[in-house]
C-alpha cells in the first residue's frame, strides 16, 4: 500500500497510490533521458552523462558508480537551527511508523530507477525506526531490509554501502567507541554488529564509520590516549565479526575535523592514516573522503582525495562540496567543473574506486522545495562529474601536466637523487655534493603555467 497526499484547507491528507505517482510524469517524465543538444533551460535531462559512453577504457557508469543517500534525498526536511521543515514530501505521511518507512522506500528505488543510479547508500535509522529495545529495533531492521533486498532483486540496484547512526540519538551525546561508559560503547558494538550483518544481507560493496561524535570539546575532562586506544580495539572487534560472517564488503573511515564536536579524532585523511598505522590497522581499511569535510579542515576541495590517494587509502567520495566562507557543512551538490575534474583526474589516475564511488552526501536547498528540485540537482551533479570525467581523460592523454612535472623533478633521476632516495646518499656525501657543485639555482614552481594549462581543458 502506497499513499500520495491531497490538500484540504492546508491539511495534507493521503489516499491509496501506487508508488511511481509520487513523480509526476508531466513535470519530471519517466526515466531520465540523454539529450546533449537540449536548450539551456531543460535541465531534466543529461546533457553530458552518458551511461554507455567508453572514456579512457571505461564506460562513464563504470567510471563514475553514482550513488544516491537515503538520509539527504528521502530523510531530509530542510530543517535548520533557525527554521522548521520546509520539504514536505508527498510520500511521507508524518510519522515514524514502519508503513511509512516500507512506504518511502518504494518511493527511493522509483527515484533510483528514474535516475539511472545503480547504487544507493543508508544509516540504519534512515530506513528503520527505532524501537523501545535493542531487540525490537533489530526486528524493525529485519522488516524494513527484508523489503530492501526484495527492491533490489526486482531492480538490480545495489548498496553501495551502509552504516551505523552512532551519534543521533542521546545515549552517544559523549560519544560511541570513544564513549567514556563502557555501557555505551558495548551498545554501539551491539549497532554495528547488526549493521554488518545487514551488509552481508544486502551485498553491500562497503561498509563505513563515520565517528560523528567521536572526538571532544575539552581537554579537561578528556582522556585522549584511551579513547584512541578504546577506537582502535573497536575497529579490530569490527574486522573480527567482519570475517567471522564472511562479510568481504570494503571497510571505510570517512574524516571530518569538527561538528558536531569541537575537534574530532578523524580529523583529516593524514589524521586518520596516521591513527591507522599507528595501531597497525592500514591494511583493513580505507578512507571515504568527503570534500565539504576537506574545506572544514581548512584544505581546499581536493586535498585530502589526492592525500589519500597517494597512500593508496582512497576507497570511496561523499561527492559533495560546501561554501568555505561559510565555514560549516552545507551538504551542497558539485557542480564546479574545475573541482570535478581534478576529482575525477585522481580517480582515473588510480584505475578508478571500486568497490567504493562517488556517492551524493548532498541535500537540496531548504527553499527548493519542488520534487522536480530533488532530480534537477542529481542531474546536475551527475552531468558536472561526467564533464569532469571527460576533461580529466583528456589531461591524461595528452600528457602536458604529467610531463611537466616529470620535468621538475628530473634532478631525483640523476645518479645523486636516486641513492638519496633509496637512502644511500648521506647527509655527509650531501655536504660534499654541495661543495662540488656551489649553490643552487632556484627553479620557478610556475603555477600559474600549470594552471592556465589546467584552464585550457575545462
Amino acid at each position: 500500500m502506497a499513499f500520495a497526499p491531497q490538500k484540504s484547507g492546508g491539511l495534507v491528507t493521503f489516499y491509496d497510490a501506487p508508488p511511481n505517482k509520487y513523480f509526476d510524469d508531466a513535470k519530471v517524465g519517466g526515466e531520465i533521458p540523454y539529450k546533449p543538444d537540449a536548450g539551456v533551460e531543460d535541465t531534466l535531462c543529461f546533457k553530458h552523462y552518458n551511461a554507455k559512453e567508453v572514456i579512457h577504457g571505461r564506460t562513464m557508469e563504470e567510471w563514475l558508480r553514482f550513488s544516491v543517500v537515503y538520509w539527504h534525498t528521502f530523510r531530509g526536511t530542510g530543517a535548520d537551527p533557525f527554521g522548521f521543515p520546509t520539504l514536505i514530501r508527498p510520500w511521507d505521511d508524518g510519522t515514524d511508523s514502519v508503513e511509512n518507512a516500507k512506504r518511502r522506500l518504494r518511493v527511493a528505488f522509483e527515484f533510483l530507477k528514474r535516475l539511472g543510479v545503480k547504487y544507493y547508500s543508508f544509516h540504519d535509522r534512515d530506513i528503520a525506526p527505532e524501537g523501545s529495545t535493542l531487540e525490537e529495533t533489530n526486528k524493525i531492521l529485519d522488516e524494513l531490509t527484508d523489503l530492501a533486498l526484495q527492491l533490489q532483486q526486482e531492480t538490480g540496484i545495489k548498496l553501495l554501502w551502509n552504516t551505523c547512526n552512532l551519534f543521533a540519538h542521546a545515549r552517544y551525546s559523549n560519544g560511541a567507541a570513544t564513549n567514556p561508559d563502557f555501557h555505551v560503547l558495548a551498545y554501539a558494538g551491539a549497532q554495528v554488529k547488526k549493521g554488518l550483518d545487514i551488509a552481508k544481507k544486502l551485498g553491500a560493496e562497503n561498509f563505513v564509520f563515520w565517528g560523528g561524535r567521536e572526538g571532544f570539546h575539552t581537554l579537561l575532562n578528556t582522556n585522549v590516549k584511551m579513547e584512541l586506544e578504546n577506537l582502535a580495539a573497536f575497529f579490530r572487534q569490527a574486522l573480527t565479526y567482519k570475517q567471522k560472517i564472511g562479510f568481504t564488503g570494503q571497510f571505510l573511515i570517512e574524516p571530518k575535523p569538527k561538528e558536531p564536536t569541537k575537534h574530532q579524532y578523524d580529523y583529516d585523511a593524514m589524521t586518520v592514516i596516521a591513527f591507522l598505522k599507528t595501531f597497525g590497522l592500514e591494511n583493513h581499511f580505507k578512507l571515504n573522503i568527503e570534500p565539504n569535510h576537506t574545506t572544514l579542515a581548512g584544505h581546499d576541495f581536493i586535498h585530502d582525495i589526492a592525500m589519500a590517494s597517494s597512500f593508496s587509502m582512497l576507497g570511496s567520495v561523499d561527492s559533495n562540496t560546501g561554501s568555505p566562507d561559510l565555514g560549516w557543512d552545507t551538504d551542497q551538490f558539485p557542480m564546479d567543473v574545475k573541482n570535478c575534474t581534478l576529482l575525477m583526474k585522481v580517480v582515473l589516475e588510480q584505475g578508478g574506486l571500486a568497490p567504493g564511488g562517488l556517492n551524493f552526501d548532498c541535500k537540496v536547498r531548504r527553499e527548493s522545495n519542488d520534487i522536480a528540485d530533488l532530480f534537477i540537482a542529481h542531474i546536475g551533479a551527475m552531468d558536472t562529474l561526467a564533464r569532469g570525467l571527460k576533461s580529466a581523460a583528456k589531461i591524461i592523454e595528452d600528457g602536458v601536466l604529467s610531463k611537466l612535472i616529470t620535468e621538475r623533478y628530473e634532478s631525483f633521476s640523476s645518479p645523486e637523487g636516486r641513492a638519496f632516495r633509496d637512502g644511500l646518499f648521506s647527509l655527509e656525501q650531501c655536504e660534499q655534493f654541495v661543495k662540488a657543485k656551489g649553490e643552487p639555482t632556484p627553479r620557478s614552481g610556475r603555477q600559474e603555467h600549470f594552471e592556465a594549462i589546467l584552464n585550457h581543458y575545462i
